[in-house]
């Protein structure tokens, strides 16, 4: 199973089309991403971001829910003790 993850672009690098890149922030995490398959992303914008390599620009609202169900997933079920 692949997994994409939704990050805020908070700097941008290049205008080259094929090797345009970003900082995109996850959580206070901040990671190196290609732009080549968003180059409408500019700073400000929620990516998802899948094994380096933004490959869509979400509208806000939808980058929130992502980031909810994200953090629901780790959540700690009711009567369950972790370790």
């Amino acid at each position: 199973m692949c997994l994409a993850v939704p990050g805020e672009l908070i700097a941008v690098d290049g205008d080259a089309p094929l090797t345009r890149s970003g900082k995109v922030a996850f959580a206070g995490i901040i990671k190196e991403a290609n732009l080549a398959f968003v180059p409408q992303a500019l700073v400000g914008d929620y990516v998802l971001v899948h094994a380096g390599i933004a490959i869509a620009v979400l509208d806000p609202e939808a980058a929130q829910r992502s980031l909810s169900d994200l953090e629901s997933l780790t959540e700690e079920a009711p009567g369950e003790e972790t370790p």
